[in-house]
């Protein structure tokens, strides 16, 4: 899942997939800000069939919180 989040990130946010690891925050390590990170949600959504809970974006704070959480749902 980590690498298909380091694709997704390069594809579609322009994100050098190298500085992408579990730990790398997304904010302030990657530099997404929120309009990002709501396109991302989105594209998760669709990509993997899935509806993540706005309650929950706000625990999506690193690479490995996405990655975790998107396993979480499958």
């Amino acid at each position: 899942m980590l690498e298909t989040m380091k694709k997704l990130l390069e594809e579609e946010l322009k994100i050098d997939p190298a500085t992408v690891t579990e730990d790398a925050e997304l904010s302030a390590d990657l530099g997404i800000n929120s309009i990002e990170l709501a396109n991302l949600i989105m594209i998760c959504e669709e990509k993997f069939d899935i509806t993540i809970d706005d309650d929950d974006i706000h625990k999506l704070v690193t690479v490995g919180d996405v990655v975790e959480y998107l396993e979480s749902l499958q």
